[in-house]
């Protein structure tokens, strides 16, 4: 594959400054567009709707045939991992994911060679999604981090995260074991994905915030480079965006620590930090505001210039700093798309 055909966003997760950046936009795939609604109405339970290959590639595509994005992003959620571990996982129409008591972890533990198999599904979309998909439009894998999965495992739903803190406080051999499991199971997952057709893969690592630096070196970068050191190991050399959401001062620590390519940015983060990612040799994304995007009007239109104006001398995805929300206008999407590629 020559430079110019190569996808834009895997030339710039390569290091280069391109003549715009690439867009894709975290949670691009689903509640906002109507068609996804349409087919989620027909799926019926969300997780057999994450396993059903022929619908997870129709939701994964619907945003790509609507927009002139760079990306695709595979449809899959990031609970997936601790339900092929044995734990119960299932979703409350207007609540959100619920979990089943966290079961022990030796007996998770002794689920880890068979997770991978019982997320085959997940490959199968990517599969399909890769054949269909313009070669110049890249495609993304995706996984929950390990202390994001387990702040889920421990409490039994996302809403609240003092529990986990406390119960990693007061339970460090058991969450230290937990942390593994989700480790060796996130790279073996991670693997089928890239040898399934995923050009990159993020670690999602949505509850970062909070964290003392001690316990952020202990239960984030300690992990993400694991996996990542597992995954290499395995020969696939897939380039890796970490979304450490909310960590704030830590961002910068773990952009010089973690082995990824790129870091992906939330909404609090400066223009200062994002050079500084920039100039220590990776690419960051991000890091336009949802609830802007929602709002748009004017203010929309000179903060999406304002981030080009001030990353694009570096290597720079234009994304969100968190998931496109419900009610997003589709206009919106579409104005923020076309004032970044000029589509």
């Amino acid at each position: 594959m020559s430079e110019s055909s190569k996808p834009r966003l895997l030339r710039a997760l390569a290091g280069e400054t391109l003549d715009r950046p690439p867009v894709w936009f975290m949670r691009q795939a689903g509640r906002s567009l109507p068609e996804y609604r349409e087919l989620r109405a027909r799926a019926g339970d969300f997780i057999a709707f994450c396993h059903n290959p022929e619908m997870a590639a129709e939701a994964t595509l619907q945003p790509m045939r609507r927009f002139p994005l760079d990306a695709a992003i595979v449809f899959a959620d990031i609970l997936l991992i601790p339900r092929a571990l044995g734990q119960d996982v299932w979703f409350e129409a207007g609540e959100g994911p619920r979990l089943g008591e966290l079961p022990p972890i030796e007996a998770l533990a002794d689920q880890i060679e068979a997770s991978t198999g019982r997320l085959s599904a997940i490959g199968e979309t990517l599969s399909r999604v890769r054949a269909e998909l313009e070669p110049e439009r890249a495609l993304i894998g995706f996984a929950g981090a390990p202390w994001t999965v387990a702040t889920y495992m421990i409490e039994g739903r996302g809403s609240q995260r003092e529990a986990a803190r406390a119960y990693a406080y007061k339970n460090p051999e058991k969450l230290d074991a937990l942390l593994d499991v989700l480790v060796e199971s996130t790279a073996r997952y991670l693997v089928m994905q890239a040898r399934s057709g995923a050009q990159v893969l993020k670690l999602f690592e949505s509850w970062a915030e909070s964290l003392a630096e001690d316990m952020f070196e202990r239960i984030v970068i300690a992990p993400h480079t694991a996996i990542i050191e597992k995954v290499r190991a395995a020969g696939v050399d897939t380039p890796f965006i970490g979304f450490p959401r909310g960590a704030g001062a830590q961002v910068a620590n773990y952009a010089a620590r973690v082995p990824v390519q790129a870091v992906a940015l939330d909404t609090q983060a400066t223009a200062a930090l994002g050079r500084q990612i920039q100039a220590g040799g990776k690419t960051i994304q991000g890091a336009l505001d949802n609830l802007l995007l929602r709002a748009g009007g004017p203010a929309l239109d000179a903060r999406v210039d304002a981030l080009i104006e001030q990353w694009n001398g570096g290597p720079y995805i234009f994304n969100l700093g968190h998931g496109v929300m419900p009610d997003t206008p589709i206009e919106h999407i579409e104005r923020t798309i076309r004032r970044v590629t000029g589509k």
